[in-house]
């Protein structure tokens, strides 16, 4: 198809500025302003909406393959595609679990025939995400973002000295979820004062802080390209900004979750139970510090859905996670962006521009490449509704609340993968 996207804001670095995009063959053919349609080609007024290269999410639960009830493939890259992103790492807590070539290519067939995307899996760190032995990383890193056992923290020093020293030699990268089994003693929310009150057992940060502090050290010690998943507390901050300020090759991500809420906006709901937990009004502070010192590379969405009966029943119970794509960029741009807090230029950093440079892959938005953009209407407001996503989860604690910030369209190698009504 050809297309011919007209009155457009597309941001630069400098501002947003006006333009007219052609596409044609998956292209970009040309950005400037008072372009005519070509032969056969679909014009489509923009009506001043921002143009952006398609968002890059290093870290999404697809869930599929192994369990497909919670999300699949398809459902997920339709929610990536209508929160604006082009590119998204899938996290290897499947069945079978991508710990060799061939339980990997079961995944990868399924991405080949159904996503709306650009899905990038992650191969396991160990066997079975174990933690007892290497999985076969070396067969399946030229078709992997990296290595995860996410879900999981590797609890062995040994075990994670081991990895990081593959994938030093594969040159690929380590993406660990920390988490210390030993600290957590059956919490399930942020140990501090809604806990305390409300009678729930925490989890304390140095669960988290702890193995950063532990991984970062054989980061250094082996050359490693080490990177950190959903940081919450203020000590990981820290931990990172010193290690960066070293000169180790470390680059983290937090999501737009705990930027926005603090254990004082808990609800007796499932839908604010994630690990890690949403943390302390201290800790959201420290994070917002470090997107902006640069501390923090990376906003993901740890995107995690879940069935209706699994997230019903209640803070304790429900199983962890809450789905994000759809609502990622407009959380971040309503709550840090619109205020003045954080610029539109590092929130596409944020967004795009450094995962891309990290994990080598994400589109920039010029001519002669892919064409995978995004379009948002960035003035008018809505109001959170679950029941209108993609995804197949509805567990988010944006639930209810305005934003601005809708995603109008996103298009894939010049094919619209994503259209709100009335475009």
């Amino acid at each position: 198809m050809k297309y011919l996207l007209k009155n457009g804001l597309l941001f630069t670095k400098d501002g947003f500025r006006p333009v007219d995009l052609s596409v044609a063959e998956g292209r970009i053919i040309s950005v400037a302003g008072g372009l005519e349609a070509a032969a056969g080609a679909v014009a489509i007024d923009l009506h001043h909406a921002a143009v952006f290269p398609g968002f890059v999410d290093v870290h999404v639960h697809l869930r599929e393959p192994g369990f497909s009830y919670k999300e699949t493939i398809r459902t997920g890259s339709l929610a990536a595609a209508r929160g604006g992103y082009a590119h998204v790492c899938a996290m290897p807590n499947l069945n079978p679990i991508p710990d060799s070539l061939e339980a990997l290519n079961v995944q990868r067939e399924i991405i080949a025939r159904d996503a709306a995307v650009h899905v990038h899996p992650y191969g396991a760190i160990t066997r079975g995400e174990r933690g007892e032995a290497l999985a076969d990383m070396e067969a399946m890193a030229p078709y992997t973002a990296g290595f995860s056992d996410d879900g999981r923290g590797v609890q062995s020093e040994a075990m994670m000295r081991e990895a990081m020293g593959e994938a030093k030699r594969l040159g690929k990268i380590i993406a660990a979820h920390c988490e210390d089994n030993s600290l957590l003693r059956g919490g399930y929310i942020h140990d501090g004062d809604y806990a305390r009150s409300h009678g729930h057992r925490g989890i304390c940060s140095e669960s988290e802080w702890g193995q950063i502090a532990r991984d970062l050290r054989l980061a250094e010690e082996t050359g490693c390209a080490y990177h950190v998943c959903h940081i919450s507390a203020k000590e990981s901050v820290d931990f990172i900004r010193q290690a960066k300020a070293r000169g180790v090759d470390v680059t983290c991500e937090t999501g737009p979750h705990y930027l926005v809420f603090s254990d004082q906006d808990l609800q007796e709901d499932g839908r604010f139970k994630m690990n890690p937990p949403i943390r302390s009004r201290e800790d959201r502070a420290a994070l917002i510090e470090g997107l902006l010192d640069g501390t923090i590379d990376m906003i993901a969405t740890d995107h995690a859905p879940h069935s209706a009966e699994e997230k019903g029943r209640g803070l304790e119970k429900s199983a962890m996670g809450v789905v994000g794509l759809e609502t990622a960029f407009a959380a971040v741009y309503t709550h840090l962006v619109k205020p003045g807090i954080l610029s539109m230029e590092r929130l596409m950093a944020l967004l795009n521009g450094n995962a891309a440079k990290r994990f080598g892959f994400g589109t920039p938005l010029e001519e002669g490449q892919p064409a995978d953009l995004t379009v948002f209407d960035l003035d008018k407001p809505y109001v959170v509704d679950p029941e209108r996503f993609q995804t197949m989860g509805r567990a988010t604690p944006f639930a209810g609340m305005e934003l601005y910030g809708l995603c109008l369209l996103t298009m894939i190698n010049g094919e619209i993968v994503w259209k709100e009504d009335g475009i």
